[in-house]
């Protein structure tokens, strides 16, 4: 039987296996990359539903479900759908919030966050 180890190691791999795939490659719905994903294309056709539109256009905002799902929980834009909340805006200063307690314990401007604080 596996240990409880070799089971979360290999579901770590697997994420990232899963998290390299998502990157890189050219933008959903430009040329040689048809709008959504082959399994979306072959259910669109299946069912005789309205084509899927490109990635990041309206009725299908920038990244996965999955990155969208992450970025609502932690507050960050790894899609792309939430520029709002991209680090540096009034929303979500410069750093972690781990890091700006840092500079407001020290006095420092580790992150960029209190560019007036000096020590």
């Amino acid at each position: 039987m596996y240990s409880n180890t070799t089971l979360r190691a290999a579901a770590a791999a697997a994420l990232l296996v899963a998290l390299a795939a998502c990157g890189g490659g050219s933008r959903d719905g430009t040329a040689g990359n048809p709008p959504s994903t082959a399994t979306q294309r072959a259910y669109d056709s299946a069912t005789d539903s309205p084509r899927t539109p490109a990635d990041g256009t309206r009725g299908n905002p920038a990244g996965t479900g999955a990155e969208r799902a992450l970025d609502r929980t932690v507050g960050t834009n790894t899609s792309g759908a939430y520029p709002a909340q991209r680090d540096g805006t009034r929303a979500n200063p410069p750093g972690t919030a781990a890091e700006r307690a840092y500079d407001r314990a020290t006095g420092s401007n580790t992150t960029g966050a209190y560019p007036g604080v000096r020590r």
